[in-house]
């Protein structure tokens, strides 16, 4: 196929790709899931778990073999952007009489799944036929381990902000638990691929390259954009320029050194400046991401996805296991840590269903796995499975806990009416 044919075929895939994703969160939003559920799920069915399983003639003339590095291409840039916000987001919020019960929640959040999916692989090997060959069961075990620790820090500031969580006690806790889950989750799936490397230099080269990174892009990258941003009468366009100048230079760099790209987007992020102009300017990079390049990402995943992969015995128990162990190391420990902590049940039970959503982030963190090599196309789907699973559980389940919580209140209300 020649390269004219091919770029014609990768924007017929893209208008197919963000008309089924606009369908899917529709119907989605109809259900009560946020939008990133039905992007999710979209992504599924244009692959082989629905589309090539029903029509295989069609999902082949849609998405051959050549438009699919087009598509990783660009909704990689796509992440990169989005990974930037995230990096704004997470050092934007300040945590304010919340450091000992976040760092709680957040340590017992990260290492409960961690070590509950480090299990769950060692003990299944052998049993079931989803790790990769070549790759030791230790590193396929810790990658396990870190993807089921990772909570969707801008669902869960999205989903408390549209239900007026904001300023409550669990939408405070949550999102302070949940941006110190995600700096650590993120630190340890760089130390994973960088011991699946198995080679001294390539970790030599990894960590030197990275110690350089924060040099440059603390003492060097951030006075010079805080320099832009402060320059009067700086054009809107050229500022979102010099940013995507950074933005990109990161990302370049965070590969080359073999961190991935998504790392480089989240540091710019973390180390932008501050203030009305600067959000003018993550809006506008933001805002064209989310509509546009991310459903080309869950549409790169789904193609990865074959939930027919599943159908046996011992996957089929291993998704349920991974669904099961993601949830109690998740739920239970972040519940279970805020209640040490001196929350009561109603804030803990709602820090922890929050805390419990995976969501996009844990699809990059499988779409990193998948591109370095270090899961199979079957582990990769029980993950997407349990990101999928988790996802959709949070909304109805906040919603049955607030139904829950105002019965009892109405029941306290006409006891003491009955006993006045």
């Amino acid at each position: 196929m020649d390269i004219a044919t091919t770029t014609a075929r990768f924007f017929l895939a893209a208008v197919i790709i963000l008309l089924t994703c606009r369908v899917v969160v529709m119907a989605a939003r109809r259900i009560g899931q946020p939008p990133v559920v039905g992007e999710m799920i979209a992504g599924v069915l244009l692959g082989p778990s629905l589309l090539g399983l029903l029509l295989p003639g069609v999902q082949d003339a849609l998405f051959p073999d050549e438009v699919r590095p087009m598509l990783y291409v660009v909704s990689h840039i796509g992440l990169v952007a989005f990974m930037f916000e995230v990096g704004h987001q997470f050092a934007s919020h300040k945590v304010r009489g919340l450091g000992r019960p976040a760092g709680t929640v957040s340590l017992a959040g990260v290492t409960a799944p961690l070590l509950l999916g480090v299990g769950l692989i060692l003990v299944t090997q052998g049993h079931v036929d989803a790790l990769k060959e070549g790759v030791p069961v230790g590193v396929s075990a810790l990658f396990v381990g870190v993807a089921l620790a990772i909570t969707a820090f801008p669902m869960l500031a999205r989903i408390i902000s549209e239900r007026n969580l904001t300023r409550t006690r669990q939408g405070s806790l949550s999102l302070a638990a949940g941006a110190l889950d995600d700096g650590v989750a993120w630190i340890l799936l760089a130390l994973t691929i960088g011991l699946a490397t198995g080679d001294p230099s390539k970790i030599l080269v990894t960590a030197g390259g990275t110690l350089l990174f924060v040099l440059v892009i603390w003492f060097i990258a951030r006075p010079a954009l805080a320099w832009v941003m402060a320059r009067p009468g700086m054009a809107t366009e050229h500022l979102v320029l010099a940013t995507a100048v950074v933005l990109f230079a990161a990302a370049w760099w965070t590969d080359l050194i073999g961190l991935y790209s998504v790392f480089g987007g989240f540091c710019v992020g973390f180390i932008f400046p501050r203030g009305e102009l600067a959000e003018k300017i993550v809006s506008a990079i933001s805002s064209v991401t989310k509509v546009v390049f991310l459903p080309l990402f869950f549409a790169y995943s789904g193609l990865n996805t074959s939930f027919g992969l599943l159908f046996t015995v011992p996957l089929m128990l291993l998704a349920v296991a991974s669904v099961a162990v993601a949830v109690i190391g998740k739920f239970g420990a972040c519940w279970a840590a805020a209640r040490l902590t001196g929350e009561d049940n109603f804030v803990a039970m709602r820090v922890g269903v929050l805390m419990n959503a995976r969501g996009l982030m844990q699809l990059i963190a499988l779409n990193v796995g998948l591109q370095v090599g270090i899961v199979t196309q079957a582990l990769f789907s029980v993950l997407v499975l349990v990101a999928i699973v988790t996802t959709m559980m949070t909304a109805p389940w906040l919603s049955w806990l607030d139904r829950r919580a105002e019965r009892r209140q109405a029941k306290r209300d006409m006891s003491s009416a009955a006993a006045g």
